[in-house]
């Protein structure tokens, strides 16, 4: 599988990289319910078919705890990201989730963080969100910076988007960036190629996720951009809506990696042989980025 460089980290990653949020397990939100034995059997499929990146949070319930227990004997085959800044209450039918940008959540989120994924070392902490102010004001990017040097973590990311993504690029201290992007959802296309130009390495999220009326996830708004760009008519028959989707991300010259947090085996598998396939070519590439434009100017 084609791996990139993940910016300055010098971390060799797979471009395709599995987003763990599916196996956060009953009582949290959405439609999807992962098994333990399907989750053992799925995270362990991830690392089979060479996928070496994997995402998680502290917010996406029993994640942590399902990498820690089923793949944690095999950490030598991947990097580990997840998050901070998470405060959250599992209730009885649902987990109740907010963002809190004080050092004792951040070194308890890491801590516990620690503990759930059988590991000694998470190789990115990123902030779940949060603002360059927020984190400046209560000194967050030093503490980070402390565990660092504890060896605790390897590198310091920012997940973000509009409005905040600007000022936290601005910064110049994120070893990593991670920015939700697709051919349906470009508006961030110009500043992950900012963020990239300071050195940090690019993680997309919802590189599929993010549109399409095949989507595991439906979003009315994204499907009706398909729908108004008439995307179907510039479909190579041999090509899914999803690979297209997919490769379009791919095709940003600044993706170094783009997780995708399918619990589907059959998607897994067309994820990855669209993934084997590489970027869209450039005229194809040309036209659906001339035609979302288009429908969203509309």
């Amino acid at each position: 599988m084609l791996k990139k460089t993940l910016g300055r980290t010098g971390l060799e990653v797979t471009q395709l990289g599995y987003g763990s949020m599916g196996l956060r397990g009953p009582k949290t939100w959405g439609v999807r319910v992962v098994s333990e034995d399907a989750a053992d059997e799925f995270l362990n499929s991830v690392l089979d078919a060479g996928i070496n990146f994997i995402d998680t949070s502290p917010d996406y319930g029993v994640s942590e705890e399902r990498i820690g227990r089923y793949i944690s004997g095999r950490r030598s085959e991947f990097y580990l990201a997840t998050k901070c800044g998470c405060v959250y209450t599992q209730h009885d039918d649902h987990l109740e989730i907010d963002h809190v940008w004080d050092r004792d959540v951040v070194a308890k989120n890491l801590e516990t963080s620690l503990k759930r994924l059988q590991t000694d070392c998470i190789d990115i902490l990123q902030f779940h969100g949060g603002d360059a102010e927020s984190l400046q004001r209560a000194g967050l990017i030093e503490t980070l910076m402390s565990f660092r040097d504890q060896g605790m973590i390897r590198f310091i990311g920012s997940s973000s988007s509009l409005p905040n993504l600007p000022g936290m690029i601005e910064l110049h201290v994120f070893d990593t960036f991670q920015i939700p992007y697709s051919c349906l959802a470009p508006k961030h296309h110009d500043l992950i190629t900012k963020a990239a130009e300071t050195g940090a390495g690019i993680i997309i999220r919802g590189g599929v996720a993010q549109g399409g009326p095949d989507a595991e996830i439906q979003r009315e708004a994204l499907n009706a951009v398909w729908s108004t760009a008439k995307l179907d008519e510039v479909l190579p028959a041999e090509m899914s809506r999803a690979e297209l989707i997919l490769r379009y991300t791919m095709s940003h010259p600044h993706c170094h990696t783009t997780i995708v947090g399918t619990c589907n085996a059959e998607h897994l598998a067309e994820n990855l042989a669209s993934a084997k396939s590489g970027v869209l070519p450039a005229d194809l590439y040309d036209e659906v980025s001339v035609r979302v434009a288009t429908a969203l100017a509309d």
